[in-house]
């Protein structure tokens, strides 16, 4: 149904998208953000910079984003041309392209007049948002070349519909907050695992309580994997292992495995080199995490059980 350049030009959008978002944490985490001063798209006043570590981050994850951003471009282009008959993967292509824009409009806004934490933060959110639509494209457009594949495609009640949505609106939060975190560096607000600088429950404002404050919403986000695991595991015909069990298995197992990854962060921040590594890992949790989610809501709406 599709041809091999479209799935190519799709596939090589998602990965693009993803390692875009991983540029920009690696330019957080280091502190490079002002490598190159106040300007944009030039660095320092020069296309090609001199060369600094600083600079020479900054400017491969402006460089990486512009390829990448042509890509984009290049695959909503083709879906509206030869495959806008499917609204889905018009929506999907055109969210793509229009988050990038955002992001993109976001990080120049930060280099040119430096904001404020609290909107750094979202610069991650609108970047997981441009993967999660271009996933989504992707997967759409594997579905709709497997949809005769014996799925057990039984509709999706309420309260697992509800759980679904309601927990991706919680990993937005969960998200934020960690973003938040790392543009307010507050990391080590929080000194040992699970304990809080040895406290239950710690000192509730500056740097330990906005950790401690991200760690229990990460809790109760297992909490919800939970719950719309087993929800969905009784749900689903006994012995028969669909698609939407698989996700929401693999969902649990991803938020087990990011609180993980967030103890790991704690043990190794004395180590820059490991330290850089464990938040990387931390990333592309969330990014995998974020979006499982969005594809299960999106299933769930679709095969939502019909009105009595």
């Amino acid at each position: 149904m599709f041809s091999l350049r479209y799935r190519l030009l799709a596939w090589s959008s998602f990965i693009g998208m993803f390692f875009v978002l991983l540029a920009g944490a690696i330019v957080t985490k280091t502190g490079s953000g002002r490598g190159c001063g106040d300007d944009w798209p030039l660095c320092n006043g020069k296309f090609v910079p001199a060369y600094t570590l600083e600079s020479m981050i900054e400017y491969s994850h402006r460089l990486i984003t512009g390829v990448v951003g042509l890509l984009v471009l290049l695959t909503f282009i083709v879906t509206w041309r030869y495959y806008k008959s499917h609204k889905e993967a018009l929506y999907y292509a055109g969210g793509t392209l229009f988050f990038t824009i955002v992001q993109a409009l976001m990080g120049a806004a930060a280099v040119m007049w430096p904001q404020q934490p609290a909107v750094m933060a979202l610069h991650f959110g609108i970047a997981l948002l441009a993967v999660a639509s271009c996933m989504l494209l992707v997967v759409w457009m594997y579905r709709t070349e497997k949809e005769k594949m014996s799925f057990h495609t039984a509709p999706i009640p309420t309260r697992i519909r509800v759980i679904v949505w309601g927990t991706w609106a919680h990993s937005c939060i969960v998200i934020y907050l960690g973003a938040y975190i790392r543009h307010t560096e507050s990391d080590a607000g929080c000194m040992g695992w699970p304990l809080c600088n040895g406290q239950v429950i710690p000192y509730m404002y500056g740097a330990s309580g906005i950790v401690f404050i991200h760690r229990l919403a990460a809790a109760l986000l297992w909490i919800l994997a939970i719950i719309l695991f087993v929800l969905v595991r009784r749900h689903e015909a006994k012995g028969n292992h669909s698609d939407f069990t698989i996700s929401a298995t693999g969902l649990l197992v991803l938020v087990t495995a990011q609180i993980f990854s967030g103890a790991w962060l704690t043990f190794v921040m004395n180590d820059s080199d490991v330290y850089l590594f464990a938040s990387l890992v931390h990333n592309v949790l969330a990014v995998f995490l974020f979006s499982i989610l969005a594809a299960l809501s999106i299933r769930s709406w679709k095969r939502r059980m019909p009105a009595a």
